[in-house]
């Protein structure tokens, strides 16, 4: 009887401390508690295109996540403040008449799939299980924006046979796009990334191992198009 009282004691210091620690971090007050958990939902390499809009740097793509992650938070504990208004595909902003809404974002590593939406229907995804390591390309009309084909490619250990038979035969006008995951270009050779270039793409003859790559190109285009990022990995 005489020890449960200091034991009582130390429970309750230690449960008062575990409290404080926890509150501190889900506040963003301890150090780089905070920080550590948006690092688990932010990398380097996952690269971001959105319609209508510019393309975002690296950096930009990571604050988007840490802001998605922090309005959950905050709104949690009662301090956040009203959530902006999201358009299709998760836009800023409305789009135009007679325009497509739309959002590619890469693979991150091997372990976070791309996405690829359209009119705020998502095409390819993780969800929707029809992504995979390599390249995931979906094949959109160009007049009414439906949906044609969607396939990935593995560009590491499959045959870059595959691919070409899917987009060497693209009728006029059809928009292409693309979406990496892990390795998009080991596989590659000079008649993919010829091909790649013709349908508007600047970066597909630099494209290496574990690149992070997105792209919106069309068949018959005359110039390059402007929807394109690429996130390079580090050449030894």
């Amino acid at each position: 009887m005489r020890v449960a009282g200091p034991l009582r004691i130390v429970v309750l210091i230690f449960t008062a401390g575990l409290t404080w620690i926890m509150g501190s971090i889900l506040l963003g007050t301890h150090g780089s508690g905070f920080s550590r958990l948006q690092q688990l939902f932010s990398s380097p390499e996952n690269a971001v295109t959105t319609g209508i809009l510019s393309f975002p740097d690296p950096e930009a793509s990571r604050a988007e996540l840490r802001g998605v992650l922090g309005v959950r938070l905050s709104h949690a504990l009662g301090f956040g403040e009203p959530r902006a208004r999201k358009y299709k595909c998760g836009l800023p902003q409305p789009c135009p008449e007679q325009h497509l809404a739309f959002r590619v974002v890469s693979g991150a590593a091997n372990v976070i799939g791309p996405k690829i939406c359209l009119e705020d229907k998502m095409l390819m995804s993780s969800v929707k299980d029809n992504v995979g390591r390599g390249l995931n390309i979906a094949l959109v009309n160009g007049v009414n924006g439906e949906l044609l084909e969607a396939r990935s490619f593995d560009m590491w250990a499959g045959d870059v046979n595959d691919l070409l038979k899917f987009i060497r035969p693209l009728h006029e006008g059809t928009l292409v796009f693309v979406a990496s995951y892990d390795d998009p270009a080991t596989k590659m050779n000079d008649e993919t990334r010829k091909i790649f270039s013709e349908l508007g793409s600047t970066n597909a003859k630099e494209l290496a191992f574990r690149d992070s790559w997105v792209f919106v190109g069309a068949k018959g285009v005359q110039d390059k198009s402007p929807f394109e990022q690429l996130i390079l990995q580090m050449r030894n």
